[in-house]
């Protein structure tokens, strides 16, 4: 069969997972190796029309190609998938089953081991690898968020920012996309320029062209969105900073008027109590602002009169000295002194009156020597009769006096 396009799109369309047909198809591929560079391209754009078990095939059938070319030291494959290798592989491993994934994986791991690629290009191809898995790992993080905590998190964010959450994000994803697309293009480009001074073949390095012509070009659209994302977020955010400066204003116009209204009041409310202090009467207004605090009325009630604590007076109380039994027995106070008699009464009871009446007597000198004396009855003149004291008391008085 004669190399055409049709005759490429063909072959890729009978091609199925079993290993026959992929061998066979790889050979004929590279039997027109000459074409490698359009053959490369057909494949990519069928690739991208196919369906995700499809695209397995697809990378089964580059990797026998890029195989064969390594172990016959063929380059124009290599060189022809080097610079659409990393979006092809991404391309059908994104949004693919689990299973799927793992085999594509693996066959990405082999050109590892075998060093098919350049070490540049098969980091930038993992790269993109990892970048999907990453994301997907985000997106269950965040369903599982979704389910369980969406409305708590619904709430917390308000609503003048969630539009620029969505903006965010879209940000945030195509500066991942166009960074790993810029990184495939200044390799491919580093690596095609290198080979300038080589001479390789017209045909491969056009080919080589080509798919750096399409590489810088996806690059330039990814960044292209990139700042597409970046001008929408500015713009959201200088919508809801001018939104803010608004509500600042009017905030600080309201707080301005109360204030104002507030001094207002308390001014009024100052000149209504001067108002109020005029027309009291004298009797308040004299009054200290202590007294007005307490609440003292102003007709307060006579304290009540207390009994001062004294002894009462002899003369009060007649029952002290009985001297009714002295009127009956003969009207005459036989029994005390004369000063008693005469109605002399000492003001104090008790040991006053005995002192008083010791007072009565003459005190008995005592000579140098500290001796008792001895008292003898005429020391004490009115010791008897009828104005003397008591037998008695005369009788103990001699007693101490020898003593």
């Amino acid at each position: 069969m004669a190399y055409t396009a049709d005759a490429v799109l063909s072959k890729l369309s009978a091609l199925n997972e079993s290993h026959d047909s992929i061998a066979t198809t790889a050979q004929w591929i590279m039997f027109h190796r000459r074409h490698a560079a359009q053959t490369v391209q057909l494949w990519f754009t069928k690739l991208r029309d196919s369906p995700s078990p499809k695209r397995l095939n697809m990378l089964y059938l580059a990797n026998e190609v890029v195989q064969q070319s390594r172990a016959r030291n063929k380059d124009d494959f290599l060189h022809a998938f080097s610079p659409i290798v990393a979006d092809a592989t991404s391309l059908a491993y994104k949004g693919a089953s689990s299973d799927i994934q793992s085999k594509l994986r693996r066959v990405v791991d082999v050109w590892r081991e075998r060093k098919i690629f350049e070490s540049d290009v098969q980091s930038t191809l993992e790269a993109r690898l990892d970048e999907i898995d990453r994301s997907k790992s985000q997106a269950k993080v965040a369903g599982f968020g979704g389910s369980m905590f969406g409305s708590a998190a619904s709430s917390s964010i308000p609503s003048e920012l969630s539009s620029l959450v969505t903006l965010q994000q879209a940000a945030t994803k195509s500066a991942s996309t166009s960074k790993s697309a810029i990184n495939n293009a200044n390799v491919n480009y580093q690596r095609i320029t290198d080979l300038a001074g080589s001479s390789p073949a017209p045909t491969v390095y056009a080919a080589q062209l080509t798919g750096l012509l399409k590489t810088l070009a996806n690059a330039e659209g990814a960044v292209t969105e990139c700042i597409k994302a970046r001008r929408e977020l500015i713009k959201g955010l200088e919508k809801l900073l001018v939104t803010n400066r608004d509500a600042l204003d009017t905030e600080e116009g309201q707080l301005s008027e109360l204030s104002y209204r507030r001094t207002a009041i308390e001014g009024r409310k100052k000149e209504i109590e001067v108002q109020i202090m005029l027309r009291l009467p004298s009797s308040i207004k004299e009054q200290s602002p202590s007294d007005r605090r307490s609440g003292t009325p102003d007709n307060e009630p006579e304290r009540p009169q207390v009994e001062a604590l004294t002894p009462p007076h002899v003369q009060d109380h007649d029952d002290i000295y009985d001297t009714s039994s002295a009127t009956k027995n003969g009207g005459s106070h036989t029994n005390l002194p004369s000063t008693l008699q005469q109605g002399s009464f000492p003001s104090a009871p008790g040991i006053e009156m005995l002192s008083h009446l010791a007072s009565q007597y003459q005190s008995v000198p005592i000579n140098g020597s500290n001796k008792k004396r001895k008292i003898e009855a005429d020391d004490f003149p009115d010791l008897e009769g009828d104005d003397g004291i008591d037998a008695d008391v005369a009788e103990i008085l001699r007693k101490d006096s020898h003593a």
